[in-house]
């Protein structure tokens, strides 16, 4: 199998694959039975991306099944924490035995469209104008991985996720935090390039 990327550390393994025509996914071998209903109506590039992250698994624990609880994956038996993302030609698998969360995401100006929907004019103060839509994509896609770690149908990217200023020089440990009126948890995220994709992880 063509692995692409590997950026395990000492807590976690995760690996990124670039779909491969070649590479036979058997959707009989590689869907848990449990997910069938789920994917019956997906776009053949999304059902890929599913069976890409299937494969993944299998060579890393091939007994366990990616099940579902609220949207949230989860590992059965449930004996590690797991984090999947995937934005086709690009799947990834994170295993850790602490919560992790990564996402990866395509570099597009269109992003720049949206700003309003996850960041607060008070928070841009940091991001120069020429780079903008590389800095909002990296912020983008911390949020998700933050969200993938500590997550409620009651918050908003926008609300209660923070990403602290940062330079692109600097993107191995970027200040981030989830919270609300209760309580705060700050977190530190690693951001990775390749192939105009921005790849991001947060370990709790």
């Amino acid at each position: 199998m063509p692995l692409y990327r590997d950026f395990s550390d000492d807590n976690a393994t995760i690996l990124v694959w670039k779909y491969d025509e070649s590479e036979e996914l058997d959707i009989h071998e590689l869907l848990e039975p449990e997910n069938a209903e789920k994917v019956k109506d997906y776009h053949p590039k999304k059902l890929l991306e599913v069976l890409m992250v299937r494969k993944l698994l299998k060579g890393l624990k091939p007994s366990s099944k990616i099940l579902y609880k609220e949207r949230e994956p989860f590992l059965s038996p449930h004996d590690a924490e797991i984090s999947i993302t995937h934005s086709f030609p690009f799947a990834a698998i994170a295993i850790s035995k602490n919560k992790i969360g990564i996402d990866v995401e395509k570099f597009n100006p269109k992003i720049l469209r949206v700003i309003d929907k996850f960041t607060y004019e008070n928070e841009r103060g940091f991001i120069p104008e020429d780079k903008a839509d590389t800095f909002y994509t990296i912020i983008w896609s911390v949020k998700e991985s933050m969200y993938k770690i500590h997550h409620s149908k009651y918050w908003s990217l926008k609300k209660n996720y923070e990403v602290k200023p940062f330079e692109l020089k600097h993107l191995h440990k970027i200040s981030c935090r989830v919270y609300d009126e209760q309580f705060s948890d700050e977190f530190k995220a690693r951001v990775e390039f390749f192939d105009d994709y921005c790849f991001t992880i947060v370990e709790a």
